[in-house]
């Protein structure tokens, strides 16, 4: 039975000294309100996984898009929920609430 407790406390002194929890990844909101983005411009970290948490605040159904990031998230009133992205190159990427098209756009801008 010891030998399993040492062997625990060693792998659970590894996974926490590891760089996944070293380094916190960055997290960013978005709130969707019946095809407004708050904000409709996220500047994110470069070269970096980040995170970010979706908010439909609306009375209508959300629904965050980006094509060229190969994302999609729908959302009900009052539901939230979020996205993990890998490292992006620095640019800019579109995305747009599929649910208001005309009104819902926004642009994710990786420095």
């Amino acid at each position: 039975m010891t030998v399993l407790r040492l062997m625990a406390a060693a792998l659970l002194t590894g996974l926490l000294s590891s760089p996944a929890f070293a380094e916190d990844m960055p997290v960013f909101k978005l709130q969707m309100k019946d095809g407004q983005l708050i904000p409709a411009r996220l500047v994110v970290p470069a070269n970096k996984k980040f995170k970010i948490e979706v908010m439909n605040i609306g009375k209508t159904p959300a629904e965050f898009e980006s094509t060229p990031l190969r994302k999609e998230k729908v959302l009900g009133p009052g539901a939230e929920s979020f996205l993990v992205f890998q490292p992006l190159a620095p640019g800019e990427y579109k995305f747009f609430d599929e649910f208001h098209i005309k009104t819902g756009q926004g642009v994710i801008v990786a420095k």
